[in-house]
């Protein structure tokens, strides 16, 4: 896990939004026509008001980040948020927290 990556992609607020959108995709996207338990597709992300290369470059980073996984289903890439590693994250950013000295 690579804890500036992560740092550096919850640093964008669209990026953040996409993450809270694949917490309850159902909530999100229920326009998808094929079952949420896969992922969203790529195009529903489009509601963010971004062109199409931004919102690649913005799941390209989460991805990279390992915050997010995206699988291929015939041309179409459907993402999902890699709970591991938020979870991963939330605990060693709690314990570095937490080890700090005060002032």
């Amino acid at each position: 896990m690579d804890i500036d990556r992560i740092l550096k992609a919850l640093a964008n607020p669209a990026r953040m939004e996409i993450l809270n959108w694949l917490k309850d995709p159902a909530v999100h996207f229920s326009g998808q026509h094929l079952p949420l338990d896969m992922g969203v597709c790529a195009g529903q992300f489009e509601r963010c008001g971004l062109s199409q290369s931004t919102v690649s470059s913005h799941l390209s980073v989460l991805q990279q980040a390992d915050l997010i996984i995206g699988q291929r289903v015939g041309q179409w890439i459907f993402y999902r948020r890699n709970e591991d590693t938020i979870l991963a994250f939330l605990t060693q950013l709690n314990t570095m927290l937490s080890a700090a000295e005060p002032l």
